[in-house]
């Protein structure tokens, strides 16, 4: 595989792009200028981009005038079409492990390393780094019975209470 740095004003956006992208680009700027260019983009041989228009986004955002891009030359049209697609979508299906991932953001934590650039906002993270409670995978808190001891209740309309 040979990546190239390809000036940043020759890559097309693919018009059909079906991916709504631009939320991401901030964070996604924020991945390069921290860890680099860990992923090219990965254009056709007319340099139409098929996996990367936020990576271009972001870029664009820092000012950069080279990218690395990978030339995937090899596909037929209808794979350079599913792959733009699977790129997107074959992520959605995972999930985390709440547990291990609160370890391994409590030892990244600890380095001083600043979470939100992995991508999590703060609501996320402190539902995550909170010990006292656990989440699912949607970030939702679980409760135990514990939770719940001297809980009590005030109706907002009429004020009767309950335990």
């Amino acid at each position: 595989m040979q990546i190239e740095l390809i000036n940043i004003d020759r890559l097309v956006p693919y018009d059909g792009n079906p991916r709504h992208n631009q939320a991401s680009v901030d964070k996604v700027a924020a991945s390069i200028k921290e860890f680099g260019w860990q992923q090219p983009i990965v254009t056709d041989s007319a340099m139409v981009i098929i996996a990367g228009h936020t990576r271009l986004l972001a870029a664009r955002q820092l000012g950069l005038k080279e990218v690395p891009v990978y030339v995937a030359d090899n596909l037929t049209a209808a794979q350079v079409k599913a792959y733009r697609i699977a790129d997107n979508r074959l992520h959605e299906d995972a999930g985390w492990d709440n547990e291990l991932l609160a370890i391994e953001l409590d030892q990244i934590k600890d380095t001083g390393f600043d979470l939100e650039l992995i991508g999590f906002n703060p609501q996320e993270l402190e539902a995550l780094l909170d010990k006292d409670h656990k989440t699912d995978s949607a970030g939702v808190k679980e409760f135990t019975a514990a939770d719940f001891d001297n809980f009590a209740h005030q109706c907002p309309k009429c004020g009767f209470e309950w335990n």
